[in-house]
Formats: structure tokens, sequence, C-alpha cells
């Protein structure tokens, strides 16, 4: 039973039994009704057995309102309506049918409904009560089935309600479990319940706190308000409510089971009423019988009396619903034996109504009724739809569609099941699709393809009919993907965690990257981890740049742990894997195995790799049977499914070391590898996977003469010297000599008697256990009783007892002298056992058998003698042994120094296998070491190595010598190479102890290529221990450093500065050296010492391109390489050097700092915070791209560092396309040509890889080409190179319908207008003269004012004379009289094209008239003819000067001399001081192209920004303040106001002056703050409307001059300088000045000489200003731009020229002080020799001043020293001495001058700024004592003056 709701909350209206008519009002609730019905629900419980609880309703307090007033218009809408028909005419109404359907009967308006009441969406409303189903619980909430198939939501926080305080009738809550019960919660405060604990404990295992349950009441206690509950099932069901009088409806519940009577029999169901008041109707399906025939009326006579429970209860139209469901009767959900999906073929007609047809299906064990849409047969098909629970119906279909596809409903679904599905929607986040049985599922955005969708919509068409897999279906909500590879693989389904065994091979796709593997996921949710190493990366490579999110991935289960949910997989089976198999089949070349851990993989083994001896593995390959297992093959190649494995036993024991790529390969080191294929120049040898390398003949074989067919076979087991790799060509060179690849242990021999051990295995596999245990009798090396049973030349052959088909052998040798007689019985000495051969190896010999025959048995011999051989005998030992007996592989040895023990030894090696083995005999004495003593992995025998075949040969001297070492830190010992790897040697010495000796620690100096060129393995020499292990809790790397240095040998003292060598700082530009242990595409790694490494960058190395193109081939590993530090990681022990020498760097880096150096050139700092790159370097670079069109090429230069080379600098000569034959990634050799740093703080490298510059020429000459070709190979960097009727070369940069420009160097471009481009007519310019095309012309016009050049194209001029004949100014003179054109037109004057000679001359403003001409451009136009007079040729520049004034053409006077204005138009430049000139901060701005804000400025961002018109012309003009000498140093201005506060008059006068100043300041700022709020003129036009109202600021003519500069217009900025000039009213002189200051830096930063440009300026400036002040303001703009040269020229005129000014002479002394320049005093005695006696203190003091700030201080002090001996009552002058010396800081210095100021005798006044002061200057020291004392000496001066 579902959980009521609670009553209908504030709105509703009460009501009683006596209202059965519908109120017309609002319904409301008062507080009075709640507490009268909690009262009389406190009285009724005597009466009353259930007690119904109602559940909190879902909706908030604003839907209750809203609910509320739609009710109360419902109920408006009706009055009116029935007033309306009242007064109006009445319609006749037409019954519907449909309209009674969709009421809900209440009786209240007493009217017998014509059909019961049925729930349906439309007349379901908020605060109905329902009985309901419990169908699914999950976390957000609980899923119940509603009467009318309905299905309700019941949220997690709606499931129970403690707090609620609606009234509850028969449901409780379980509040709290006690000992004896549990305690209820009936949902009001003042009543609680107690349901006992039964005898048999059964309901407290059920119950938990929180619990919904229902009870019958069993008593009441009034006294405590506690009702007790009985919870038995039996007696809730048959529990009945009884009837009670004035019951309210409101106490209705649903699930009340109540005693109804039949009142009327309905169309569609039964009328009831029950409880005396109240009326109910129960539908057909809710019937007794649900499977009702039409005949089911008869069962339901009037006034019958049945049982029914209440299913539904609407208060707002009191409508009640009944069931007669027998379950339901019985408080049980109706069983459901069908599902959905279900097909019934014989489904049988019960009935057929308006709705559709009544079946019976045949359903077991009880038939289900069912309800579907469709009228037709008896006997019919169908199929489930779905279910109603409450009901006990399933609703079913007839539809043909409905039978077909495999997927109906969602129980259908399987993970990983292929269906078709058709597109219904599409959006960004996936697709929606729909199956045929109408399901919908998702696919996913990742899941639409095998690669990133970026438009779903075009990859998904809505309406399309695809395939698609199931991913998984959870909560009913299904996913689907698109993925090719899923959709189409055959491989099993992953979909739950059971499913996954060890070795399942599925498909999977990626759903998170990690460092440490990838996150793969599988069907259902099913997730899986791969870890790192199973991904088959190469080393180095991380996840993200193999694999990516969404990608499908075929994976193997390696572990999984279901009960953790936990997967582990592998994506890729690895090379050189140990794996195990069983033999399927047996072909004539190869063995087919199955392999075990491989599941479906099956492998092969070729008859050569199954073992190493060639022989063994023929045995072998005949032995072999299907159903043999191997226990481990090494995985050697993989082919698809298949694998090529091997059995041998050299490949299999270091698996782990075997390459598979080329950079596991190192020279130098010794592989074990297999021949794969033999030529007549050379042997391949195979690795692991395609890895294969080549052996020439030279290196094959010692023996040159050898064919190399007869000393190798195809499969050989081989080891293999590296002796070079080459990645770039793919090609491993390797030598297989045995003196350069000789086995250094045993494995060879040890190989041969394992395998011997399997063969005889398989040809025992039908002997049985007893027979096969005969090895077990025999030991090496024991003594073994025999019988004799025949003699031969060769020997004796022996019977054992008890041992059948072994027989034992003695040679001639062993015979020991006895004479042999058959059948005796002799005791010999077990020499060898051979298991395959069934043959034991005798010997008779004395001092064999005397060895063993001392009063122990053979048992205790043998452990006696094991023992001791393992005491005595070591690994690595060299001993001397005698052949006993030559086998065809091995020899049989035994030691008499150890008691004659047994060993064993191989003829052959890996390499020697099918040559001539050496020849030995019988009793020949060997030297040999011992690699293996008697364990069971060498079959109980002691494996030696012989020193002819490991092609050593050292005495046992040097071993002993060896083991009698000792290890400490600087002791000498004897140390045995056991292997030399690239970077060093490792070595055996002492007893067992391992090192190695660093190849730094082979030489004194890292010099020598090959440092262990002199070693092989197995010499012995002495070496010095200088370091433990590091590593001790490893035993592998327990390896003490050892060296063998000479100098370390000769003196132990070297060995105590090893920690400190190890220690110490390197420095920048330090030579160091060291040994190449590594080398990829980028770096050189060295190794400079054992603990130190460093790297040189690839461009580092050489500067020529070929070297860098073999930039690995020249650095092999072991090479000595030395470098240059540049930078040093103390903490990584890693330097970073470079291969050239660093220029002026001398600091340490030890640190890695980068403390800049002193900037003696132009550099930029390195990647590394290091300056070593400048200008004029040779470097070599790297092209990382090909800029478009002609932008040249960008080259790397450094790690982080990149370079430019310009178009015209890529190539010598003018060729077409100079960016043919480059391309990305090509290695150059260039030149460093300029370096700059960009506004953006970067730096920017301009490169040339041009060989005709200095150093860039390889040989010894430039090529013929360049010598023919000089002119054309000329650049012309800079713009006075050129002149007219030069001929020159470039490139096109850019075309227009107007002409183009040519590029002719990196800083120099030039025009051709279109009319010069060609000797005939020019259609489309664009396709003829494409960017980057070369052309040639010559220079057609030069304009120095603008820097600009006109070239021209043509070949011939208009007259069809050579421009080089007609351009001659030779035929010009002085004084001749011309006839030309105007060509242009300008504000400074006409450029006249000449007749005749094609030239240009011009004729300046002041030479057009006699009179004043204010517009030129209104005057004259371009096109006129006019005459003039040739004033000046200058044929250097090729300039000539013309007038046209009258008095020239009347008189024709030569005028000789030119003005100092004519040529002022000729150069630009701008810059202000701000040092001096701090008003005139604005003009600075024209010194950059565009508006740039100044710093430390007082007008700060608003000075930027253009004044308003008419705030700006009330402001007087801007102030250059000129008489301050440091107006930026504020301690100078207060200084200079206490030197001149000795007059009062004159500091009035001063402050007046400063406070108007002040005043006009803050007006400007004021202007220029109005200014922020609107935007700054953007074109000329608005700077025009500007200057016209405001013609006299010169603040608004300087931002008009910057804006043209932002143009790059300098001609109309120096234009308009000249405007403002002419401009600006004449009393306005400082507006004036501040124009010329800027003309003056406009000049001097683009005048053409600047220096010449400057001086005719500035001598205009001074006929119209203040010449003093003009001289201080050029003084300004020379020192700003340092110009030192000129300002001590300058100065030089101006202190001859101002001898009396004390500002000159200071500005004199000032630049000599910041220059350095010595003869300070001559020049302070020549200023006190020029100046007025009463400027003589001014100058002294500031003087002083300037020697404390800017010179040497001691020369200030004297100074001070000497005016105040002279005026010692000056406390302004004390006052600035002591200011000076407080900046200075010496403290016994200041305190010293305090003591003699304030013992002066001056008056109080005086007295009292000296006290206070001090007192100021002491505290500010944070002495308290000191001011204390201050303070006692003022009061003993107030005590003596006041006395």
């Amino acid at each position: 039973m579902v959980v009521p709701q609670k009553k209908f909350a504030n709105g509703k209206r009460h009501d009683s039994t006596k209202s059965f008519k519908p109120t017309k009002k609002p319904f409301k609730k008062t507080k009075d009704d709640v507490a009268a019905r909690s009262e009389a629900m406190a009285l009724q419980l005597d009466d009353v057995l259930d007690f119904p609880r109602g559940g909190g309703t879902s909706l908030s307090k604003k839907e209750r309102e809203k609910i509320y007033e739609e009710v109360d218009a419902e109920f408006d809408a009706d009055e009116r309506v029935s007033k309306k028909s009242k007064g109006g005419k009445s319609k006749k109404r037409i019954p519907s049918d449909v309209d009674d359907l969709g009421l809900l009967f209440g009786g209240l308006n007493g009217k017998r409904p014509r059909y019961a009441n049925k729930i349906t969406t439309k007349n379901i409303s908020p605060g109905m009560k329902l009985l309901g189903v419990v169908i699914e619980v999950n976390q957000k909430d609980i899923v119940i089935s509603l009467p009318g198939g309905l299905r309700g939501l019941v949220r997690a926080s709606e499931a129970s309600d403690f707090t609620d305080l609606g009234i509850e009738v028969f449901s409780a809550n379980v509040k709290s479990v006690e000992d004896h019960g549990y305690i209820l919660h009936f949902g009001l405060p003042s009543i609680s319940g107690f349901i006992e604990i039964s005898n048999d404990g059964n309901q407290e295992s059920v119950m938990k706190t929180g619990q919904l349950i229902q009870g019958v009441v069993t008593k009441i206690d009034r006294d405590r308000k506690v009702v007790h509950l009985s919870s038995d099932p039996d007696s809730v069901a048959k529990c009945l409510t009884k009837d009670l009088n004035g019951m309210s409806f409101d106490l209705l519940i649903p699930g009340m089971m109540v005693n109804a009577r039949v009142q009327s029999v309905l169309e569609n169901g039964i009328l009831f009423d029950f409880l005396t008041y109240f009326n109910g109707t129960v539908d057909l399906f809710h019937l007794k019988n649900p499977l009702s025939n039409k005949s089911w009326k008869d069962e339901y006579n009037q006034n019958k009396m049945v049982n029914a429970r209440i299913l539904f209860i609407d208060p707002s139209s009191r409508a009640v619903g009944l069931t007669l469901n027998p379950h339901l009767v019985c408080n049980k959900a109706p069983p459901l034996h069908v599902f959905s999906g279900d097909i019934f073929d014989e489904a049988k007609v019960v009935r057929i109504d308006k709705s559709g047809l009544l079946l019976e299906l045949p359903s077991k064990p009880v038939p289900n009724p069912a309800y579907i849409s469709f009228k037709e047969g008896n006997h019919i098909r169908v199929r489930i739809l779905g279910l109603k629970q409450m009901e006990g119906l399933a609703i079913g279909t007839l539809k043909e569609s409905a039978f077909e596809g495999p997927v109906f409903t969602h129980s259908d679904v399987r993970p990983g099941m292929v269906t078709k599905a058709k597109v219904i929607s599409v959006d960004t986040f996936g697709a929606i699709v729909q199956f045929a049985g109408g399901l919908k599922a998702m696919c996913p955005l990742r899941h639409m393809s095998e690669f990133e969708v970026m438009k779903p919509r075009k990859k998904f068409k809505v309406g399309a009919e695809l395939v698609f897999r199931v991913l998984g279906c959870k909560s009913k909500r299904i996913t689907v993907t698109y993925k090719k590879t899923l959709v189409k693989s055959k491989l099993p389904i992953l979909s739950s965690y059971t499913d996954a065994t060890e070795g399942l091979v599925t498909h999977g796709w990626i759903t998170k990257i990690e460092k440490h593997g990838c996150f793969v996921r599988f069907y259902n949710g099913v997730q899986g981890f791969v870890p790192r190493f199973e991904l088959g990366l190469e080393p180095g490579s991380d996840p993200d740049s193999v694999f990516h999110v969404g990608e499908v991935v075929k994976c193997r289960v390696t572990s999984a742990v279901h009960g953790s949910r936990r997967i582990t997989l592998n994506d890729s089976i690895k090379l050189g894997s140990i794996v195990s198999g069983i033999v399927d089949s047996i072909t004539s070349q190869a063995v087919i195995v199955r392999v075990k851990s491989k599941g479906v993989l099956k492998g092969t083994i070729s008859t050569e790799h199954l073992a190493d001896h060639h022989d063994q593995a023929k045995l072998m390959m005949s032995l072999l049977r299907p159903g043999y297992e191997l226990d481990k093959l090494l995985v050697l190649d993989i082919e698809g499914n298949n694998l090529s494995l091997s059995s041998k036993y050299s490949l299999i024991k270091l698996a782990e070391e075997l390459p598979s790529d080329f950079n596991q390969l190192q020279p130098n080191s010794v592989v074990h590898g297999y021949v794969c294929n033999l030529i007549e120049n050379g042997c391949f040898v195979r690795f692991l996977g395609r890895l294969t390398g080549f052996a020439p003949r030279s290196k094959a074989i010692d023996d040159p003469r050898a064919d190399l067919s007869e000393s190798f076979f195809v499969g050989q087991s081989v080891r293999a010297n590296i002796v070079d790799v080459n990645q770039e060509k793919s090609r491993i060179t390797l030598s297989l000599k045995q003196s350069s690849c000789a086995s250094v242990d045993a494995s060879f021999v040890q190989e041969y008697f394992l395998m011997d051990e399997k063969i005889s295995d398989l040809q025992s596999s039908d002997i049985t256990k007893s027979e096969y245990s005969w090895v077990e009798k025999f030991s090496i090396g024991s003594l073994i009783k025999g019988t004799l049973q025949e003699q031969n030349d060769l020997g004796v052959v022996v019977n054992f007892d008890n041992i059948n088909n072994v027989l034992g052998f003695i040679p001639q040798h062993h015979m020991g002298g006895a004479t042999m007689v058959p059948g005796s019985v002799v005791n010999a000495v077990v020499l060898d056992i051979s298991r395959a051969e069934r043959l034991v190896d005798l010997s008779l010999r004395p001092e064999l058998i005397n060895n063993l025959t001392k009063e122990v048995s053979n048992s205790q011999l043998k452990k006696k003698r094991k023992r001791g051989i393992s005491k005595e005998l070591e690994v690595h030992q060299r001993v001397s042994a005698v052949v006993e007996i030559v086998k065809e592989q091995h020899l049989v040895l035994s030691i008499p120094e150890h008691g004659y023990t047994v060993g064993y030894a191989s003829l052959s090696d890996y390499n020697t296998q099918k040559l001539p083995v050496k020849q030995f005999s019988t009793g020949q004495s060997v030297v040999a070491s011992v690699e293996a003593v008697q364990n069971p992995l060498t079959s109980g025998r002691l494996l030696l190595l012989l020193d002819s075949v490991s092609g050593t040969s050292e005495t046992s001297r040097s071993k002993r010598a060896k083991k009698k070492s000792s290890c400490e830190v600087g002791s000498v010992v004897h140390a045995e190479i056991t292997e030399i790897k690239p970077f060093e040697l490792r070595v055996n010495f002492g007893n067992s102890f391992r090192g190695r000796i660093h190849i730094t620690e082979v030489n004194d100096a890292s010099t020598s290529d090959e440092p262990f060129a002199k070693f092989r393995v197995g010499q012995s020499m002495s070496a010095r221990v200088v370091s433990k292990p590091c590593h001790t809790d490893i035993k592998k790397s327990q390896l003490w450093e050892l060296s063998v240095k000479p100098a370390m040998l000769r003196d132990s003292s070297e060995l105590n500065d090893i920690q400190e060598s190890e220690q110490l700082e390197f420095v920048a530009g330090q030579c160091v050296n060291g040994y190449v242990y590594k080398v990829d595409k980028e770096w050189v790694w060295l190794a400079i010492s054992r603990n130190v490494t460093a790297r040189i960058f690839i461009l580092d190395t050489a500067c020529e391109a070929h070297e860098l193109e073999e930039f690995e081939r020249h650095f092999p590993i072991g090479k000595a390489v030395s470098g240059y530090v540049l930078t040093y990681n103390k903490e990584k022990r890693t330097l970073r050097l470079v291969q050239r020498p660093l220029l002026d760097i001398h600091k340490s880096i030890a640190n890695g700092g980068g403390s800049k150096t002193d900037k003696l050139d132009i550099s930029i700092p390195g990647d590394d915070g290091t300056l070593f790159i400048h200008e004029g370097d040779i470097l070599g670079g790297r092209i990382s791209k090909i800029l478009p069109g002609v932008g040249g090429l960008r080259v790397q230069i450094g790690p982080y560092v990149f370079g430019r080379v310009h178009f015209t600098e890529i190539n010598d000569l003018w060729v077409p396309n100079p960016l043919d034959g480059f391309r990305e990634g090509q290695f150059v050799k260039c030149k460093v040509l300029e370096i700059s740093s960009s506004s953006k703080g970067t730096w920017q490298i301009e490169l040339s890889l041009r060989t005709s510059l200095d150093g860039m020429s390889s040989a010894d000459h430039i090529s013929e080409d360049l010598n023919n070709n000089d002119n054309v190979c000329k650049r012309f960097e800079r713009f006075e190179d050129l002149s007219l009727d030069m001929g020159v070369q470039g490139y096109v940069k850019n075309t227009m319908s107007k002409g183009c420009f040519i590029i002719l160097s990196r800083k120099v471009e030039a025009k051709v207008k279109l009319s010069n481009l060609c000797d005939t007519f020019v259609k489309e310019p664009e396709k003829e003269f494409p960017v980057g095309k070369l052309v040639t012309g010559r220079v057609l016009n030069v304009e120095p004012l603008s820097k600009r050049i006109e070239v021209t194209l043509k070949t011939v001029n208009a007259g069809g004379q050579p421009k080089s004949e007609s351009y001659d100014m030779k035929k010009l003179h002085v004084g001749d009289m011309i006839s030309g054109r105007i060509k242009r037109v300008e504000p400074y004057g006409l450029f006249i094209d000449i007749d005749q000679i094609g030239m240009v001359g011009l004729c300046h403003i002041t030479q057009l008239s006699d009179d004043r001409i204010e517009n030129v451009q209104a005057r004259y136009k371009a096109g006129e003819s006019v005459s003039a007079k040739i004033l000046k040729l200058d044929e250097e520049k090729r300039r000539i000067s013309l007038g046209m004034k009258s008095s020239y053409l009347m008189n024709g006077d030569d005028v000789k001399a030119q003005p100092p204005s004519e040529e002022k138009a000729d150069e630009t430049s701008m810059e202000c001081d701000p040092i001096n000139d701090p008003n005139t901060e604005v003009l600075a701005a024209v010194g950059d192209f565009g508006f740039q804000e100044t710093s430390g400025g007082r007008h700060s961002g608003a000075s930027l920004v253009l004044a308003q018109v008419d705030s700006r012309a009330s402001i007087p003009p801007l102030e250059v303040d000129l008489d301050d000498i440091e107006e930026m140093d504020f301690d100078n201005n207060q200084n200079q106001e206490k030197l001149l506060g000795a007059d009062k008059d004159e500091k009035s006068k001063r402050r007046e002056k400063q406070k108007d100043k002040e005043e006009r300041e803050k007006k400007i700022q004021a202007a220029e703050g109005r200014l922020l709020e609107h935007h700054a003129p953007e074109s000329a036009d608005e700077f025009e409307k500007l200057v016209r109202s405001s013609p006299n600021s010169s603040f608004v003519w300087i931002k008009y001059m910057a804006f043209m500069l932002s143009l790059a217009d300098i001609e109309k900025a120096r234009s308009i300088a000249e405007r403002a000039l002419r401009t600006i009213n004449i009393r306005e002189e400082e507006e004036k000045l501040n124009i010329w200051v800027a003309y003056f830096n406009l000049e001097n930063e683009h005048g053409s000489p600047p220096e010449e440009a400057v001086k005719k300026v500035f001598e205009r400036a001074r006929q119209y200003c203040d010449p003093k002040k003009v001289y201080l303001a050029l003084l300004g703009v020379y020192e700003r731009t340092e110009q030192y040269k000129l300002v001590d020229k300058l100065l030089d005129e101006m202190v001859k020229k101002f001898k009396q000014s004390c500002k000159i002479w200071l500005r004199k002394i000032q630049s000599s002080l910041q220059q350095n320049e010595e003869g300070i005093q001559s020049v302070v005695n020549r200023a006190l020799l020029c100046l007025p006696r009463h400027k003589h203190i001014k100058f002294i003091s500031q003087t002083a001043i300037l020697e404390f700030k800017c010179g040497v201080a001691d020369r200030g002090r004297s100074l001070f020293e000497g005016v105040l001996r002279e005026y010692p009552k000056r406390t302004d002058l004390w006052s600035v001495y002591l200011d000076q010396e407080i900046r200075l800081g010496e403290v016994d210095v200041i305190r010293s001058l305090f003591e003699r100021a304030i013992s002066l005798s001056l008056p109080p006044k005086k007295m009292k700024f000296l006290f206070k002061k001090f007192l100021e200057y002491e505290r500010s020291v944070g002495e308290e004592e000191r001011a204390e004392y201050v303070k006692q000496r003022a009061l003993e001066y107030a005590k003596s003056t006041l006395a």
C-alpha cells in the first residue's frame, strides 16, 4: 500500500456530514478548524480501530495558493454561467458520453452517475489520495503503480516525515526500537504508539527505525495518550472500518476496508454506498473476478453486501473509488506472471466492450488478463506492451510491427547486441536513435565515429537507418555506439566483471589517459586499466602522443579481481617476453606451438631455434612429438596472430638485454643474436623483431681468407659487437670476430648439458621411472664399482650390477697401468655421464682414486668433497687444469691443485661452432677460469672457460693477488676486467667485489678518443678505490668506484681532493673536457666526471652546414669533446656547453645565476640568461620556417633563439628565386648582422647567408661568379650610398595599380611608378610584376628630405638617350638660368623638373619671391612652366638649389651663398629634454612615431591628450623653466630655496612666482584633464580645426607634429613646425621656444646630416628667442642623445658667450663630472674669475652639491668648508651641507658636523633651526639616547642664553 497523502492544506473547505451541496464561496481554513479537528480526533480514539496516516505534499506554498486561486476562479465562472443561463433562453443540451467519462462522480448533486469513476491523466488533481503498489525503489525516488495504469514518483525527501502535523489514523512510523517493542509516531505530537515484540521475536528482525507499518488498534491508554497496535498481517487485512456516527469525509483514507452495499449497476461498473453517508464506484477491472464476461452484471444484485477497499479519494469532487479485487482486499498486490514483450499465440477473447478486448493469457501458474485496443477473433496473437500492477492487468497490442525486431522492451536489450535503429534527433551531445520496437537510445558524441566529430549534424542525418551496437542499459537508459571497429568486432563481449578471465582478448575504448597508463571501458560499464609498461611505448614517449581518448583498442586481460572489480589489461604483445607452449604439430622445417599464456595464439619455432648447438637442434627436431610442453620460449617476432619463437638458451637467458630498437643499441657493447642471412660480402644478424645488423666480411671472421658459408650457418647463435649505429640510414655495423666477441662465461657449454638432459628425457619417454633413475646412482667425481666386460684398443667396457642398459667405459689413458681381466671387479672414478647415450666415462688413474679412498665412505666423501670445493673454488678464479677426456663438443678436465676436481669446458664458442676447433690431447695442461660451480642449473657440473676460447692468457698469480687485495677507499687493488661498456669498465676485485672504472677515471686529461682501446676482457690491472658503492640496499648496484689514472696511482694524496673537486664551481667561459655518452637529434650529452654531465646543443657544435648534417656521426659514443661552460645547474650537476669561446664573460654561474655582464658590445641573452651571441658572429643555424612572399627565412640559432634572414641576404647573387634549394629543417651557415630589442621586450636578430661576407666563405677566395659580379652583388645598406643614374637590382615587395615597391637591401626600399615599370604599356601590373620577382633598373630620383628613392625599370628615357648620358651636372653652373615644370608643391618650396637634363631641383619658399609668401600651394600648381636661376650645385649629393625671385631674373646677379634657412627642411628629428625642461615633456611625444606616454612627468597621462580649445586658449603658454639645474631632484629644489632664503624680499618674490606657476600648472592640468572625457584628434582635418581655434598653443602644434610622425610623414611634420613658428604670436616667447625645442629634436633624429641640420635651425632660433634659453635647450637635446662631443663643443661656446652666467658654468661642471673628466678645479677657478662676486656663494654651494652627487665627496666638503669659513653664520649653507652628508649616510661625520653647527654663536631662531634638524636626524636613525642628548644640549643652550 502506498503512503497516503496528507490532507488538503490551506484553502480546502471543511466538510461536515450535513453539507451535501457544493458551496459557491472560496474554501478557507482557520486556526479554529485545526484545533477543533485535533480535539475531535482525540475524542474518537476509543471508537476508531484504524488510524490512517497522511503523507506530506510535494507542493510548495506558492503552488498550493495558485491551485486555490484557480479553484475559486472556476467557482466564480460557474456562478456567472448559471446566472446567465437563468436570464437567457434555455438551450437543449446534447448528452455526451465523453463528458460523463471524463468527470468524477461525487454524489453531491443528487444525480445518479452513468459511468464508474476512473482515474486518468485528465482528471487526476493535486490533493487526491490514491492507493498504489511499489514497483521500484532506487536511491533517488520510489516508483509507484497507481490505478488506471498511471505511475507516480515519490522523492526520497517525501518518503517519510516525522515533523508532519497532519492527522494520521492507521499507518505509523517506527520512531525507535526499545527492549520490549517499538515506539511509533503518527504525525501528531500528543499521541504516540507502541507495538510489543512477540514471544518468537520475529518482528524485531523486520522492523527498523523509520519504517512505515500498518497496524490494528489493540488498546488505548488515554492517560498516557499511547495507542497499542498489532502489526499482524492477517489482522490488518481483515480489519474492517466501523461505521461511526458523524464520521467526516476527511477521515477516509485509501486502503481502508469497508462494508459496501450495491446501490446500482452502471455501464462500466457498480455504484456502492458505504459507511452510511458515502458513495463509491467500482469499474470493470476492479471486480471480484477480473476475467468477467458479458454477464458480469448478473452477479451484483441490488443491496448485495461485499467487502471493498478504498482505491482513491478526490477531496475536491468528493469522488471515491473502490476495488473488489481479491488480492487488494487482502492487502496484497495482484500477481503478474507475464512480462513486457512476451508474445502469446493463443489468447482467448473474454469480453468485448467500447474500450477494446479483454483477453485471457495462457500464463502459468494462473492465467492473466490482458487488455488491447483491437477487436478481432476469438483466438488471437498478442504481445504485451505494459503492465498495470494495481489491476493485475497487462496491456497488449495486435500490430504486426510489434512482433518484428529483436528489441521490444528494455529487458530485450543485451550489452553487445547489434541492431538497426533510426536517427530521430541530433544535438551537440550526440544523437537519439529509435529501435524498431519503439525504444529509444542515445549515441554519445564520442561514439558517433572512430574520430572526433566536429559537426555531428553532418555525420548523422535525421531519418537515416544505421547499424549500432548496444554499449549498456542502466536504469532503462540505453547507450549505443557507431564506431565501426566495435560494431564489426568478432571478439567476445566483456559486459561484466565475472566474464573477465585471464587471456581474454576483446575490444574496448580508451576513456582516460594518464602518465602511468590508460583506462579502457567495455560494455555495461565494465572498466579496466592498462599499465604503462603494457602499452608498448618507446622509452621517453608519453601515452598522449600514441593514444587518444575514445580510441578503440584491442586488449588482453592479464589479471582480474572480481571482488574489487579490477581488471588489468595489455593491448600489445611485447617482443622479448618469455612464454610457454605445447607442441601442436611438426613440419619439416618448424615446430608449431600453441602458446599457453596467449590462449588463441600460435607460435612457430624453426629447427635452428630449438638449441644453440646445431647437432642438438636437429636431434631435438626428430624427437619432438605433439603434446610435448616447452616451458620457456622467447618471442622473437610478431606477425599478426602468429609468433616467431626461439628455444635458444643464450637468447632466453639474456631476454631483457636483447635490443628491439635502435635506441637500445650502444656502440662497443656485445649483444646476443642469431644469423638470419649469409651473403658473399657479409653476414646479417637479427635481434628482436626486425632489428637487423650487418657484419661485413672484414669484421665477420678473424681469418680474411676463410669462406663465410663455411664459418657460419643460418640460425646460428652468435655474440655480436656493435661497431656503429647510424639511425638516419638505419644501419647497424657489427663485428663477429672471436677476438672481440668471445664469451665471458660458460653459458655455451651449460646449454649443451641442459639440452642433453632434455634430449635424454625425450628418448626415455617410454622407459619406466625406475629404469630412468640410473643417473641418480652416479655422481661426478665419485667412486663406482663395476665389472669388466671386454677390452679393445680404445679401452675397457664395464657393466654395473643392478643397472641394465648402462655401460661404463675406461679409456686407454685412464687404465692406470693395471692389467685388465674380463670379469674382474674394479672401483673407478666417474668422469662424465652421457644421458642420451647411457654411457659413463670412468678412470682408474691412481691420483684420482687415491684422493677419494681415505677412510671415508662414498656418501660421506661426496658431501665432504662438495663442501671443500665450495670453499676453495670461486667464480672467475683462474686455475691450471689437465685434460682427462676429449669429447666432440667439450673437454673433461681435472684440477690437481684442488684435489683433482672434475670440470668441463667447451671446445668452441657461439661464433666458432662451424670453425675447426683447437686440438687437445689427453694429459695436456691448460689454463681456464671457473665460471659456474656445481648446482642444478649446471647439471651438477663444475663449468670452466678455456683461455684459448676467451682469448686471455693470464697466469693464476694475478688471480691470487686479486683475491688477497683489500677494498678500502684509497687502497690499490688488483682488478680484472669482466665487461667493457661504452662508458665504464666492469671489474672484479678482492673477495667477490664488483666495481667500475668510469671513462673519466682512465687518463689524467680527457684527450684520448678511445680510452678503453688498450683494455680487453679478462685483463688484470692495478686500480685505486676512490668511492664506496652508492646504493648499498640494492645488491646489483653495489659497484665500487675505481680509478686507473696515472696520477692517482702514483700519489695517494690526490684522493683527498676527489670530493672537493666534485664541488668546484664552474665559471662561465671555462673550457672543460668530457666524453660523449649519449646523442639524440638535438643534444650531445657528455660525461665530465663521475657525477657531472654536460650537454651541447646541435647548433652550438659547428657552423658549417655539412658538419651539422652529420651531427651524430661527428660525436660517436666515447669521443672526447671539449667545450666552454655557458651555465651550470649545481643541484642537477649539469653543464650547458658551447664549442666556441665566449666573449667578455667573467662571472660565476655555479648556481645558474643570471647576473648581467658589462655591455662591451651588442649581444643578446641566451636561453640560460648568458650573453653569448654578438654582432658579427658566424653561427650554425637551422631553417625553422620559410616566410611567405619576400619575408625571408626564420632560422633557429639556439634552443630557444631565432633570427630572421632578409630576402636580400639569402644569396650573394641576384637570382630570380633565392628561396630555391631551401627547405624547413635544413642546416645553414649564417652571420649575425644586427641585434636590436623590440618594443615588446623581445630581441630581433638579423642574419645573413651571403658567403661573400667576412668569415662566411669556406674556401680561400670567393668564387669567380662573385668576383665577376661585384657591382651586382653589392647591397646598398645606407641611403647615402645611392646616387642618380646608378644601376640597382631588387625584388618586388608589393605591386599596386599605380606601380610597385622594390627592396634593394634589408634597409633600403624604392618606388617604381606605373609609367616606369616597362618600356611598353603594362596592362596588369600585379601579374607581370608579382611579389618576389627580380628586377633591374636605375635610380631616377633621390629625395634626401624624405629619404625617398624612385627607380625606373625602363631601358631608355623619353628622348631615346641613355639616362646616364642625360644626367650630367657638369653642364650646369651656378647662375645659369633654366626652365622647367613644377613637379611637386610643398609648404617649404617647389620641386622643379629641369628641362633637357631630367633632373629635379628645389626652390625654397624663401627664394620664390622678394615678398613673403604665406601659402605656396595657393600660388603654384604642379605642371606649371617656370623659369629659375641656379643658386647652388652639390655634385656629391646631386642636389640643385634654385631661385625664382624677380630680382634674380631681372639683373642676373649670381648668388653664391646659400641662406641659412634654405635647407632646413632636409633633416628631421624630435626629442625633448625632460631633465632640464620638465614643463616641455609634452614635446617628448614628438620623438616617437605616435603618442607615447612619458614617465616622471607632471602631466601624467593627461599630457598625451590634446587640450580643449576654449580651456587651453585661456591658459598661459607652457613655460620651459631653464633657471633650475636639477629640476628632477627634489632635494635640489629645497637647497635652492635655502640658499636664497637669507633675503626675505627675495623669498617672498620666489614664493609668489612659484605660486603663480603652480596655479598655472593646475589650470593646465585641469584643461588637459577635461581632454580625457573626449577622444584625441585622429586625423589631419581634426588637428587643423584645433590649431585654428588655438593658434598660440605650442601643446597643440607639437601634438600635430607627433601625429604626422606617427604616419611617417616627416616632411609634413617639418612644415607644421614652420607653420607654428609663423602662426604663434610674437609675444608668446615661451610658446615659440617650445616649438624650437621640438624642431631641434626633429632635426637631430631625422636630419641629413643631423649636426648640420640642427645647427641651421639653431641659428634661426637664436634670432627670434633669448639666446641663452636656446643654448640651454640645445644642450639638453645633445645630453639626452649622449652626443658628448657636441655637448663639450657647445658648452665651450656658451661659457665664452655667457661668462657671467652662473647657470652656464654649473652646466659645464655638471657635464664634466658626468663624463668623469679631470681638471674640475681649473674650471671652478675660471668661473670664479669670470662670475660677479655676489654669485660666488651660489656657484660654490651648487658646485659642492654636484660633487657630492656626481663627483668626489671630499672635493664637495672642501668647497663647503671654504665658503663656511667666510660665512659661518649662513644657516642655509649649513643646512645644505648637512643634507648632503645625511644623503651619504656616514653617521660619525654627520654627528661631528652637527656638533660644530650647534656650537656656533647664532641668534636663537637660527639655533632653533639647527637643533630641530639635529633632533629629527637622531629620531630618523632610531637612537633615543642620542635624541635625549640633543634635547639636553638644547636646554643647556637655552639656559645659557637666558642667563
